[in-house]
């Protein structure tokens, strides 16, 4: 018989396939002989099951449920709905990936208008009791009813106000009970039922309702955006109720055991005293630091911190951890590889090795390489920080520095990105709805909120830098503005730099400066290079870009887009000459004035790049795109070219094509132009003989674009080997070269053996390679995707990421056949999919030679190579 329900008991944490990441652990911490509460957990494959069956639960599963109930009861001594002793529950998802804030929890599950009466006489707590209730039918409510939580938030700031309360813990037991009564009309007004009474009814609907979640708007974006497939499911832990609310002695927390900023190997995190969990992360009431535990219970801060430890020592990871205090005596809720900074990634990974816990291979493997983007993101200028006075101060919840236009709403500050504008989101607190907004945004700006809040965590694992808790600021979201303390007033559309080092917001945009790898950063890539086996060059065009990428480690150039150098000021206008040139003698006086400025460009790449391999591919893109097309640019350009306006808009026109992507570029322009392909060349191979002749030793590789049939590439290398062997002749000097070509067209993939007879180099472009076997241009996919998206045909923009079944196969088959054909032929990917992690650790298992990228992700693709490389090394060690 299948089994779907599983208790603490009964798993451990290589289940976290079936148990999800928060069941997997609570099992593991319940062997481990941790005080958890007692429970079980609903299985992903359940989930699964949930949604095959039309989104409801199928009698057998729900039996499962009841029965382990049931043995649960047992074990803790209680019954479920008993009025005398009831066992009150938690329910939380816990998707194997960690997904922070993005599914639902409800908590004191179980309580009802007669249950809650046997509750206080139990604990002879009354407030205690009917503040559990409210609380529970607020969240049930809100998660699985659809009642939106802001309705019973403003019925319990009444009642507040009506008694004078400040806080929340300022309501005694009568007023806690006149909340209930008005929660309860709130929820009959609006459904138009009581509120539900049974407790079985009650368990049911709120593993339906986090079924559910896992669909929510807030979880397919938190999905798409770290490629957790749909397919996962999620799991439902039920586990008995611990009270952190039970009064002075009780109280919940969050802590790591470092500090997941910095990686400081000291405990990091918060508690409060008299409150249920989500009073934490929800902002609603000031925390304290973890430390000052120990002065309010130092014998629990005693046990917390060896539990701490022996998770940490468990693990061999930096450990997030959920806890609640009833009545003096610990309970662990939670434990899971705590999310960290990219600096604090990169300490811990060092650190970890150095105290003996982790080896280098194992620190690699623990550490996200697309974090490693935050640590080169911009650091304010020293001068101007100075100089500048902030205009107020939060919690540093997530480093960095980022400046931009304020916005006050996720669904705004999204659309501002859009348009192009850099945006500062600034909420009094943010929750997982504000997640676009949040992604969206250079940085975050909270008016409530500690150091683990929502806003904290997410921003923290975006890499986004964060500002949270800045209570000194008067935040007005429906007026769209705050002031400062001293009465400044910002504006949506207003300028605004935050930096989450040290929490300081500063008015208007300050000057930044790069970041620079030192330190454990360049301990973890000189580890990272000791294991990887692919090589990393850079998609560059101009020497400033090479440089750089040289300085993050680059070893080569695998893409230089030469169309991107004919744009400038200074020979924009020469090229446009060539492009309207009558005749071929006209074109080649055009291309005379292009040439030393192309051969310019070349021989600073190869001076950057000193002997590294560069490749320069050939003009890729319709001709039409280096023309103007609006008439009065038109107008302009036509005195210069001493043409009339008709005559240069009907060489406009004439260049026009329905479908530039598959039209005349690449390859076909050199059929078309071969001067073109000539200059190109010729520049290319002197710019190569100059540099040698200063004791370097470049090896260029000409790359030719767009090719779909090997008679395509045999022409136009014959162009180039002609070219290029005369000016190598006439030097009287020994120059190598080779001619590669582009796959980015599914026909050449299909007759790559045919293309690699004439080709040394294969480089995968998989940009139009995607565009081109989907048929659908990146450039327009976002008028169809949200459609897609929700029609569950796509999960995420398939041009975005390397497509492994389709354009992946398309790879594996040109692979293949250039081996066949070449044995030695070379082999690497230029596409923007050559920073991605995932497309990394394909490229080695097809066994490529490198990997391409933008000069900022190098050390993305460098640890990525190294993760590739060890887990082939793992998965080799265990056949």
């Amino acid at each position: 018989m299948e089994k779907f329900v599983y208790m603490f008991s009964e798993g451990k944490a290589s289940m976290r396939n079936l148990l999800g990441g928060k069941g997997a652990n609570l099992a593991e911490m319940t062997g481990l002989g941790l005080p958890v509460p007692r429970g079980f957990t609903v299985s992903t494959e359940a989930c699964m099951r949930y949604y095959q069956d039309g989104e409801t639960i199928s009698t057998a599963i729900e039996d499962e449920i009841f029965q382990t109930l049931e043995k649960a009861e047992r074990i803790i001594g209680k019954k479920f709905g008993d009025v005398d002793d009831p066992l009150l529950v938690s329910v939380r998802s816990g998707a194997r990936a960690s997904m922070p804030g993005m599914m639902d929890t409800i908590l004191n599950l179980g309580l009802n208008d007669t249950v809650v009466q046997g509750l206080a006489k139990l604990t002879d707590n009354e407030r205690f009791a009917y503040d559990s209730y409210r609380r529970f039918i607020a969240m049930f409510s809100d998660v699985v009813m659809e009642v939106p939580k802001d309705k019973f938030e403003a019925v319990l700031d009444e009642v507040k106000e009506e008694t004078g309360a400040s806080l929340d813990t300022d309501l005694d037991a009568n007023a806690m009970k006149e909340v209930v009564r008005r929660f309860k009309k709130l929820y009959e007004d609006i459904k138009g039922i009581p509120f539900p009474q049974e407790p079985r009814e009650q368990l049911i609907e709120a593993i339906k309702a986090v079924f559910r979640s896992w669909n929510n708007e807030r979880a397919i974006i938190y999905r798409r955006m770290n490629d957790i497939p749909a397919s996962w499911g999620t799991a439902v832990n039920v586990q008995e109720m611990v009270y952190g609310n039970m009064g002075e002695t009780s109280g919940t927390g969050v802590a790591f055991t470092r500090n997941p900023s910095t990686g400081e190997k000291k405990l990091y995190g918060e508690f409060l005293m008299n409150a249920q969990g989500e009073d934490v992360v929800a902002g609603i009431r000031t925390p304290q630091t973890i430390d000052h535990l120990n002065d309010v219970m130092p014998d629990v801060y005693e046990q917390f911190c060896q539990i701490a430890d022996k998770l940490e020592q468990h693990y061999k990871d930096m450990q997030d951890m959920e806890f609640t205090i009833e009545r003096g005596r610990l309970f662990m809720l939670q434990t899971r590889n705590g999310k960290r900074t990219a600096a604090a990634a990169m300490k811990i990974a060092v650190d970890l090795v150095a105290e003996g816990m982790n080896t280098k291979k194992e620190a690699l493997l623990k550490i996200d390489p697309k974090q490693l983007d935050a640590l080169l993101h911009p650091t304010f200028e020293p001068k101007a920080l100075k100089s500048a006075a902030s205009i107020a101060r939060g919690l540093p919840a997530s480093p960095g520095a980022a400046g931009g236009q304020v916005y006050f709403n996720a669904k705004d500050a999204a659309e501002a990105a859009v348009r192009g504008e850099k945006v500062i989101l600034v909420r009094l607190e943010t929750s997982p709805e504000d997640i676009e907004g949040m992604n969206a945004s250079q940085g975050i700006l909270t008016g409530r909120g500690g150091m683990t809040s929502h806003a904290a965590v997410v921003a923290r694992g975006m890499g986004k830098c964060c500002v949270s808790g800045c209570s000194e600021l008067m935040i007005n979201e429906k007026g769209r503005f705050f002031t400062t303390k001293d009465g400044q007033r910002i504006n949506e559309g207003d300028f605004l730099s935050l930096d989450g080092t040290t929490g300081s917001v500063y008015s208007g945009l300050l000057p930044t400066t790069d970041a620079s790898l030192s330190g454990d950063f360049a301990t973890i890539m000189a580890w990272a290079d000791e294991e990887r086996k692919l090589k990393i060059r850079t998609n560059a065009d101009t020497a400033r870009d090479a440089a750089k990428a040289v300085e993050l480690g680059a070893e080569g150039i695998g893409l230089c887009r030469t169309e991107h150098m004919f744009f400038e000021k200074d020979r924009i206008f020469a090229f446009r000459q060539m492009i309207v040139a009558e005749n071929e003698a006209k074109r080649r006086a055009a291309l005379e004035k292009i040439l030393p400025m192309q051969r310019d460009d070349f021989v600073s790449l190869f001076e950057v790049m000193r002997g590294m391999p560069v490749t320069i591919r050939l003009l890729d893109p319709p001709l039409h795109e280096f023309l103007p097309q609006a008439d009065q640019e038109i107008k302009e350009l036509a005195q210069e070219l001493d043409l009339s306006f008709e005559a240069l808009r009907d060489i406009i026109f004439s260049l026009h094509e329905i479908n530039p992507m598959m039209g005349h570029r690449g390859c076909r322009l050199a059929v078309t132009y071969p001067e073109i392909a000539e200059m190109q060349t010729r520049a290319i191979i002197e710019a190569a003989i100059a540099v040698n002749h200063n004791g370097m030793s470049v090896i260029p590789e000409i790359m030719v674009p767009l090719i779909c049939d090997a008679a395509e590439l045999r022409f136009v290398k014959s162009i180039i080997t002609k070219t290029a062997d005369e000016i190598i002749k006439e030097a009287g000097v020994d120059l190598t070269y080779t001619v590669g070509t582009m796959i980015e067209i599914p026909r050449a993939a299909l007759t790559a053996d045919e293309i690699a007879e004439a080709a040394e180099v294969f480089s995968f472009g998989t940009n139009d390679l995607t565009q081109m076997t989907y048929g659908l241009s990146r450039d327009d996919a976002g008028r169809i995707l949200d459609t897609y998206y929700s029609r569950k045909i796509f999960e995420s923009d398939p041009t975005a990421r390397l497509d492994l079944a389709g354009v992946g196969k398309l790879m594996r088959i040109a692979t293949d056949l250039g081996r066949q054909a070449r044995p030695h032929i070379k082999l690497g990917i230029c596409g923007e999919h050559g920073g991605d992690p995932a497309s990394i650790t394909f490229c080695h298992e097809l066994g490529f030679d490198y990997v391409s990228c933008s000069p900022f992700r190098v050390p993305i693709a460098r640890l990525a190579a190294a993760q590739a490389a060890l887990a082939d090394d793992t998965h080799l060690g265990q056949k």
